[in-house]
């Protein structure tokens, strides 16, 4: 550690008022070093030439010791300084800032240097140190805060869209929405809806003979494949009991195709099974019956939420699959009356359905092929 000479008016005594000027009780130049010494924070007086430290206190000195050479420059003691850069600011009137971290053990501490030249001198420069540990425990701890905060939310949001995932596969969006904004569904009337149900037959020997984890991955692929269809046509699927698979058409938005739509789910549905079972050694047969008529739709349950549609149309949808044949697609007369323009139709005959009296029944064959013309609703 180099001291200041007595006589260099340059020194640390430099930074005061020329003596002459002073008052007559002015501190000593050596009053003033033992001042400066017992300060908290490091202060030292360093030379712009070849910066040589010519003055340094005690937290100076604790905070930026000499390694080898006790006469070290500051470029020598101080980690990380850059000369050229300090000198640019110091010749532009500016100061010149740096942060440091130093370990002792596990213990860090953070300094922070400023570096700035006497008021019209040149030669020499006073840099002061000062712990910033506990503002920048305190950034770090925000800072860790933040990140914490924004993963969370993260989280929160990848939670909130598997909820809604869930959610959608139980019921319409139009509904889902609902629910989510006011906390309860509304239940809905619709005058003129179509409904699809389907079965497959001999599906309880199937249960008993095969090995369940196959029979349920079949199933579970082959509704998979009826979900796909019934989007492609903007339809709904309400749900699956057992072997059984419900779809609606015409809500919750009202759709004038609503018959038509649902009657090309019919006809895919089918086509799908039969190509499947071509490619496979078991097949599944299934029976779908169509009607359209009114019914109701809400959401049924409190803990364990379910849309389901209730009503006439549902019923004698029921009925129609259940007086179907094995790979065939029965009809009520009111959808046929809406399909017969565009689709091909076999009579059946009139029958007494169960609840609903003497009915003309229909199978649906296929489509006509002027109006095969892709209408499909992609989604």
């Amino acid at each position: 550690m180099s001291e200041t000479p007595e006589n260099d008016e340059t020194g640390a005594a430099g930074a005061t008022q020329n003596s002459s000027q002073d008052p007559p009780d002015a501190l000593s130049q050596e009053s003033l070093a033992d001042l400066l010494r017992d300060l908290e924070i490091g202060v030292a007086v360093v030379a712009l030439a070849d910066w040589r430290i010519v003055f340094e206190n005690g937290r100076f000195f604790q905070w930026c010791p000499p390694t080898d050479d006790a006469d070290a420059p500051l470029d020598s003691r101080l980690a990380g300084f850059k000369p050229d850069r300090a000198r640019d600011r110091i010749e532009k009137k500016r100061p010149y800032h740096q942060e440091l971290e130093t370990r002792e053990g596990a213990r860090s501490t953070w300094l922070e240097f400023s570096l700035r030249a006497f008021d019209g001198d040149d030669a020499y420069a006073a840099l002061e140190i000062r712990d910033i540990t506990a503002q920048k425990r305190a950034e770090f701890m925000l800072e860790s805060y933040s990140e914490v905060s924004e993963r969370n939310t993260r989280e929160l949001q990848k939670e909130k869209d598997r909820v809604e995932r869930l959610l959608l596969n139980v019921m319409p969006r139009s509904v889902y929405e609902e629910m989510k904004d006011y906390g309860t569904v509304t239940p809905q009337r619709y005058e003129n809806a179509t409904i699809m149900l389907l079965d497959f037959v001999d599906f309880t020997e199937m249960a008993v003979s095969r090995e369940p984890g196959e029979l349920i991955s079949e199933l579970n692929d082959i509704f998979s494949a009826f979900d796909r269809i019934v989007e492609m046509f903007g339809c709904e699927r309400i749900k699956t009991m057992g072997d059984a698979y419900m779809a609606v058409a015409g809500l919750p938005e009202p759709s004038p195709d609503h018959a038509a739509d649902m009657a090309r789910v019919a006809l895919r549905i089918r086509r799908y099974v039969d190509r499947r079972n071509a490619a496979h050694t078991r097949t599944w047969n299934c029976r779908i019956g169509i009607a359209t008529g009114p019914v109701i739709g809400s959401i049924v349950g409190i803990q364990k939420y379910v849309y389901d549609i209730f009503g006439p149309g549902v019923n004698l949808a029921a009925r129609m699959e259940g007086m179907s044949e094995s790979m065939r697609i029965t009809m009520s007369g009111e959808t046929y009356e809406a399909v017969k323009e565009e689709f091909i139709v076999e009579d059946r005959g009139v029958h007494d359905v169960k609840g609903f009296g003497a009915m003309e029944l229909f199978y649906l064959e296929g489509e006509k092929e002027r109006t095969s013309i892709r209408r499909e609703k992609r989604i």
